[in-house]
């Protein structure tokens, strides 16, 4: 049994990067069940809500909790004479990271903010269509995070 003053800063480093990861991946799952549920209403006043909560949520929440997951990962890595990042398994999740990233930052933030547009010209249709291409987009990002995951707790041998 570890005491609390005892554990190691590699010990720290780890609950620090899966409390992030828990808030990073549950905060995309919440967001999805809402959406779904906004797009199944056919509430167009709430799909204009939820498009302007996401302009508060992702710079509260998910911003810094993707920050948090890949610094503390890096910090795993440069903390244990075990891991390097020659690895297979850390390059894998490292690619797999920066694929959903790009997602977020090209994809989505063009599909969030084609649903403001499509909302502030009136066009409800427009604004529902981005609206389910956002969705998507987040659930790509959720499964790879899912192999990231994977990758991580298996450590397989490419």
């Amino acid at each position: 049994m570890t005491t609390l003053a005892a554990t190691s800063l590699y010990e720290w480093l780890m609950f620090l990067h899966v409390l992030a990861a828990m808030i990073w991946v549950g905060g995309l799952v919440v967001l999805i069940a809402l959406s779904a549920s906004i797009l199944r209403s056919g509430d167009h006043d709430a799909v204009a809500r939820f498009s302007t909560s996401l302009r508060r949520i992702g710079p509260l929440t998910l911003a810094p909790s993707t920050v948090a997951v890949v610094s503390l990962g890096i910090g795993l890595v440069l903390d244990s004479n075990e891991w390097h990042f020659s690895q297979s398994w850390i390059v894998l999740a490292l690619a797999l990271f920066a694929a959903a990233f790009l997602i977020e930052a090209v994809f989505q933030s063009r599909a969030a903010i084609s649903v403001e547009r499509a909302i502030k010209a009136g066009n409800r249709k427009e604004a529902v269509r981005q609206l389910r291409r956002w969705a998507w987009g987040m659930r790509l990002i959720i499964a790879l995070l899912v192999i990231v995951t994977w990758d991580l707790v298996a450590k397989p041998t490419l």
